[in-house]
């Protein structure tokens, strides 16, 4: 087969080489060619450790299967820290196999990779719940119980309900259903971290349609959080309907 052909199909159109294939491609005599198995054999390589992080990433789900619970979700919420806008959760049940390339907490994913992750956690997805809590309820009830009722609320939005619920670091209350609380598990497990990249995407989107009604906070941007650009409009404009009274930089800007 030409070089040019080649490259083409395997390294531009990324179609996967056997391994057989490979060999005698790296045993051509011409040097394109054995340059050009050494560039395949290096993203084989990597594409082999992808893999084995994301698997590493369900091992808690794998050892909930062989113990017999079949429908485990994961949850997660995003938007504790902002001035604005609301708490986003996201309750998200996976089956047994999954392919999901560039896994992890969405705090350590850029936009581009998350909005890809989020479109194939739902296409691969066996129940995908969303839950909010409001402005007016953080300021209401504080944010960390806001932030427990949002997943409360993406939980129960499952259907079917799962038999084990996967909780980010806290137990969620008014649930009956069983649950486990892991620390850190936004970065640890799989069913969880697919959760806190819904979240993320689904909140952005909300906050990019904030930013068309209330322009000049930056909130396309910074999704609310207190940059200086959204610092300083709120000292200019002081605050709108959106922003989170019970914050001390809104009470500040004549929110209180």
């Amino acid at each position: 087969m030409p070089l040019q052909q080649i490259r083409k199909r395997y390294l531009e159109e990324g179609a996967r080489m056997r391994v057989s294939e490979l060999s005698e491609l790296a045993g051509d005599p011409r040097a394109g060619a054995r340059a050009l198995a050494r560039t395949l054999g290096e993203r084989r390589e990597r594409e082999g450790r992808e893999r084995r992080r994301v698997a590493g990433l369900f091992a808690f789900e794998r050892a909930c299967r062989r113990e017999g619970c079949a429908r485990l979700a994961g949850v997660d919420e995003v938007g504790m820290g902002p001035l604005a806008g609301p708490v986003v959760a996201a309750a998200v049940v996976l089956p047994e196999r999954v392919e999901l390339r560039g896994l992890d907490d969405s705090k350590r994913i850029r936009r581009a990779e998350r909005e890809r992750l989020a479109e194939e956690i739902r296409a691969q997805a066996l129940a995908v719940g969303i839950g909010l809590a409001s402005r007016a309820e953080i300021d209401a009830i504080n944010i960390y119980q806001a932030g427990l009722l949002a997943m409360r609320r993406a939980v129960t939005a499952l259907d079917p309900a799962p038999e084990l619920v996967l909780v980010d670091g806290r137990t969620v209350p008014g649930l009956a259903l069983r649950q486990r609380s892991i620390r850190g598990g936004d970065a640890r497990i799989g069913s969880i971290a697919a959760a806190s990249i819904v979240a993320k995407v689904y909140r952005d989107a909300l906050m990019r349609e904030l930013d068309q009604h209330f322009p000049g906070y930056g909130f396309a941007r910074n999704c609310g959080y207190g940059t200086a650009e959204h610092l300083r409009a709120l000292a200019e404009s002081g605050p709108t309907p959106q922003h989170r009274r019970s914050f001390a930089p809104v009470r500040a800007a004549g929110g209180g």
